[in-house]
């Protein structure tokens, strides 16, 4: 658990500043699990789609420069970039993917890890996140 006087943003909050950001990029059906009981390697999963290849990298764009301006770390790795299908943004303790809506449908991830917990977030709303 973080403590306040460190100013480091916790990691729940990180994952769900993922998710408001691939909303603010119009995003479909962005829903964030948890996996860390039954997966080693990561705590959560942020799942989202974007209509094409560049709403796609709009979405991978916004989710790592709005992670970063709220305290996090870039993504150790990011890899599917060049073919916009399905991106993975690996930021260790969470996992962002973000796919086209073909991929998604086909490799239906959110029904992989249908047994696992859902976890809310809300969208931004902040003025520009409004009129945009």
């Amino acid at each position: 658990m973080t403590h306040p006087a460190n100013h480091e943003p916790d990691l729940l909050s990180l994952v769900r500043c993922a998710a408001a950001a691939a909303d603010d990029k119009k995003a479909s059906e962005t829903l964030i699990i948890d996996v860390g009981d039954v997966f080693a390697v990561s705590d959560y999963f942020v799942i989202t789609s974007g209509a094409n290849s560049r709403q796609v990298h709009a979405i991978v764009d916004e989710v790592e420069e709005q992670v970063r301006k709220s305290g996090g770390p870039s993504p150790v790795r990011v890899e599917g970039i060049d073919e916009r299908e399905w991106v993975l943004m690996d930021y260790g303790p969470f996992v962002v993917h973000v796919f086209n809506q073909e991929q998604r449908e086909f490799y239906q991830l959110e029904r992989l890890w249908g047994d696992r917990p859902r976890v809310s977030w809300e969208p931004n709303l902040t003025p520009e996140a409004e009129t945009a």
